[in-house]
């Protein structure tokens, strides 16, 4: 009985997911679910009625897992790979999830707030809000630009979940504040990751719905 993923290619929390199913090789059944169609939006609904995706549905478990990192953590506890994307070394695996909460709530978080309200209505916008988050995502930038002068992936050691973490949060931070001028050992980073063959297939997937994302 078979993983299914039910997600959406243009998501970046899917494209988290996605990631460590593609390092490690799990097989799964990817479901695509398209929010705007009523019938689509109620069967997700009942499966997860906060709406959020990705979610993991285990048949052979009985279990439903949402949110992108606890998936992580749900793969490498019942379906490792040949990439351990968290250490067995308690030190090393904080850090990694730690460095997982830093690029989901201090980049990736704030892109999505600025990439929402170019979505918003005339008359609703929220400028305010939007120069905060990007005065987030500076200051996250700026640790990463530090960090990166001396390593190849985001925790010092192999790829992990915090490079899962990470490559989605600064590929779609780089649509809306390019990064290669100011941040350029993050952008070197974001070009390795992009080059990450788990990620390149994810973005291969997604190409034919970039044009849905905001200019």
């Amino acid at each position: 009985m078979p993983l299914i993923l039910h997600y959406h290619p243009l998501s970046s929390f899917c494209h988290k997911a996605l990631i460590a199913l593609y390092e490690n090789g799990a097989p799964f059944v990817p479901k695509l679910v398209d929010l705007a169609d009523p019938d689509h939006r109620a069967e997700f609904l009942r499966l997860w009625p906060i709406g959020k995706f990705p979610v993991l549905h285990d048949e052979a478990r009985g279990r439903t897992v949402p949110e992108s990192s606890i998936i992580i953590e749900y793969l490498e506890q019942h379906y490792p790979g040949r990439t351990k994307l968290i250490p067995d070394d308690s030190e090393l695996a904080r850090e990694v999830r730690f460095l997982d909460r830093f690029f989901d709530l201090y980049v990736h978080l704030p892109m999505q707030k600025i990439v929402g309200d170019r979505l918003r209505p005339e008359g609703s916008h929220d400028p305010h809000g939007v120069e905060h988050a990007r005065d987030t995502m500076r200051t996250a930038l700026g640790i990463v630009e530090k960090d990166m002068a001396e390593r190849t992936w985001a925790s010092g050691g192999g790829f992990s979940l915090a490079d899962c973490s990470a490559a989605p949060a600064l590929f779609y931070a780089d649509k809306v504040m390019p990064l290669a001028d100011d941040y350029p050992q993050v952008y070197a980073y974001l070009r390795r990751l992009m080059e990450r063959p788990s990620y390149a297939r994810a973005l291969v997937e997604a190409q034919p719905y970039f044009s849905m994302f905001p200019a």
